[in-house]
């Protein structure tokens, strides 16, 4: 079985580009740049402070409104330039554009969207595979399906808690396979992190995505 699954029906080839973006001096769509920058900036309080439990219902559902709106911006962006890779809004904007679709569990197409056409520039070597792979495992999740690569947690009663794994004894094979490391180091690591203090900026966070249990 391939590590990392088609999700294009019309293509059958094998996905295994380089994972880095193409990067440019200046981005093409700075406008973009910034604004998912903004985006991203003003919501990384609340999903840390959601991470750890530390909301009230007031301010989840008020959070989940935020991340619609961040997933309906994201959708005009996939739909008329597709994925926004690093030659369009930067490395950073890149990233960014992962965590708006990454949070956008309200906006399950918006999800669904971004994972295909992050999945094109994966072919294309223009997006990154290990996000891609977070993005993907979180669509899973999000239709009641076992993750590939293991990437998704729940807050449990001792900590965070994997979600369910497809095939769990291949987990750390199909991990290396796209560079991501040993799953029970990632676990370790985010149990210290929520440990911890807040990181001071977004781009300060591991890789790893989170889903505080609601």
């Amino acid at each position: 079985m391939s590590a990392v699954p088609d999700l294009n029906p019309r293509s059958d080839s094998a996905v295994n580009p380089p994972d880095r973006s193409t990067v440019t001096s200046q981005p093409q769509l700075p406008h973009l740049q910034r604004e998912l920058l903004a985006r991203v900036t003003s919501a990384q309080p609340r999903w840390e402070r959601l991470a750890r439990q530390q909301l009230s219902d007031q301010e989840i559902g008020h959070g989940r409104h935020a991340d619609h709106a961040n997933g309906a911006f994201l959708r005009r962006i996939v739909g008329e330039y597709g994925w926004p890779v690093a030659g369009l809004v930067g490395e950073d904007g890149a990233a960014a554009a992962f965590q708006l679709a990454l949070h956008a569990d309200t906006y399950v197409i918006v999800q669904q969207l971004s994972a295909r056409a992050m999945h094109l520039a994966v072919q294309a070597g223009t997006a990154s595979i290990r996000q891609w792979a977070h993005l993907h495992d979180r669509c899973l999740r999000r239709t009641g399906v076992p993750q590939l690569f293991g990437t998704q947690y729940v807050m449990g009663a001792d900590g965070p808690v994997r979600e369910p794994v497809r095939e769990p004894a291949a987990l750390d094979e199909r991990r290396a396979g796209i560079g991501l490391p040993p799953a029970a180091e990632v676990l370790d690591r985010l149990r210290q992190r929520l440990s911890g203090p807040p990181p001071s900026a977004w781009k300060d966070q591991p890789t790893v995505s989170f889903v505080a249990a609601a």
